[in-house]
């Protein structure tokens, strides 16, 4: 007896190590709560339905803004489907469906997998131009490599179910993948021409930007299941990849159609200064790193830099001497702000501003802050309700809703 009792202690001991090992090293597989990136961290996503609206003032009128659901962990893009409700994207890696009546789902199912560091992870959302009968969601995200390390911008497209996306196919690579966390991009824009936009960040390799058998610093233009169309620029030419539309982007982070000439506009981050906006053409070089407005962060030139122009560069349509950094960009061309309409609505990370620019046809001529100082605005969408939709970035993301002032029977104001 004394010997099983023994024999008891001894496996008893060994079995209480051997759970204390495994959770151990669960805990150290386990990712550390990272606040750049959001992974690690668990979103608590809250619907308001009575938010408050807080009044605003702005140099064409007054309006309100509201909160409509906080608690998200960096939201990046949104994308309204036909029956009003919202797809939100969150940069760890999560999608999620928000109804019109508050509901918030669970993270959809069939997600790929995110390279989910610093800037990379899940990124834009966008709707295939069939979507009433195809129900083909599009999403642009960081890769990871095979080695886990290192990753590039990618767009996957797969149906739109009741719990997720189903048949998830990735339809764009960019090769090879050469970022740490950094420089991304990225923005999807269907054209009127069907073909899909795609806009890949130079992944922090700013000289990869130059070089056409690279995708870094590019926008792409493919048909929607990733073929390449023939007409492409630089198809067939040695050394080039015919994926190619664009080339000597730096980080684009914003890309919409212009709702009356229907030609594409851009906006991409400079490094300290020189955001800009362009309308990318086929095959054209808009010169990064040769030609830019900005500096590096240590204050010193862009070493690859000639000046503010270059030879054989397009000169930007409009930039910033000192940086907003810009993200998301949206045309307003709805009812509910007619003193806003043919205006460019872009937001803005460092100076946590939503930029209203005036245009005189295709040039800028006016530029207002609104909300300054509130939050780090993401995105920019135009609800089918004519409001304008924004994503404030951060561990406790929001989704802001602009409304007009509105004068109810008694005659005082919202």
């Amino acid at each position: 007896m004394p010997q099983d009792r023994t024999a008891f202690r001894r496996h008893a001991v060994v079995a209480i190590a051997c759970i204390l090992a495994c959770s151990f090293a669960l805990a150290a597989c386990a990712p550390e709560p990272d606040e750049d990136s959001g992974a690690g961290i668990e979103a608590t996503p809250a619907y308001h339905r009575d938010a408050a609206a807080e009044p605003q003032q702005g140099e064409r009128g007054a309006f309100v803004v509201r909160t409509l659901v906080d608690g998200l962990v960096h939201p990046w893009s949104l994308a309204f489907l036909p029956d009003g409700s919202m797809l939100v994207t969150e940069r760890p890696g999560r999608l999620r469906r928000i109804g019109t009546d508050g509901t918030i789902s669970a993270p959809l199912a069939g997600v790929p997998t995110v390279f989910a560091r610093g800037q990379s992870g899940l990124l834009d959302v966008a709707l295939s131009p069939g979507f009433a009968d195809d129900h083909l969601v599009y999403l642009s995200y960081g890769e990871p490599n095979w080695r886990g390390n290192k990753g590039g911008t990618a767009v996957a497209r797969g149906r739109l179910g009741d719990t997720g996306l189903e048949d998830v196919e990735v339809v764009f690579r960019q090769e090879p993948k050469l970022s740490h966390g950094t420089h991304i991009g990225s923005r999807i824009v269907f054209g009127d021409d069907g073909k899909l936009y795609v806009s890949a960040g130079d992944n922090r390799d700013s000289g990869k930007a130059q070089l056409l058998d690279h995708l870094q610093g590019k926008i792409v233009r493919l048909e929607p299941d990733g073929s390449i169309p023939a007409d492409n620029p630089f198809v067939g030419r040695d050394g080039a990849r015919a994926e190619i539309w664009s080339y000597g982007h730096r980080n684009i982070q914003g890309m919409a159609l212009h709702p009356r000439t229907r030609v594409l506009w851009s906006h991409e981050h400079g490094p300290m200064g020189g955001d800009e906006i362009n309308l990318p053409q086929p095959g054209r070089n808009y010169g990064w790193p040769l030609a830019t407005f900005g500096r590096e962060y240590s204050g010193g030139p862009v070493p690859e830099a000639i000046g503010t122009a270059a030879p054989g560069t397009e000169p930007p349509h409009h930039y910033w001497a000192v940086s907003p950094a810009i993200s998301g960009m949206a045309f307003y061309d709805g009812d509910a702000f007619p003193q806003w309409r043919g205006n460019l609505l872009v937001g803005a990370l460092k100076d946590q501003a939503l930029i209203r620019l005036e245009l005189d046809g295709d040039r800028i001529v006016h530029e207002e802050r609104l909300l300054p100082g509130r939050e780090r605005i993401r995105d920019v969408r135009v609800g089918p309700d004519g409001f304008v939709y924004l994503l404030a970035d951060g561990v406790d993301g929001k989704v802001l809703r602009l409304e007009p002032v509105t004068a109810p029977a008694d005659g005082v104001a919202d």
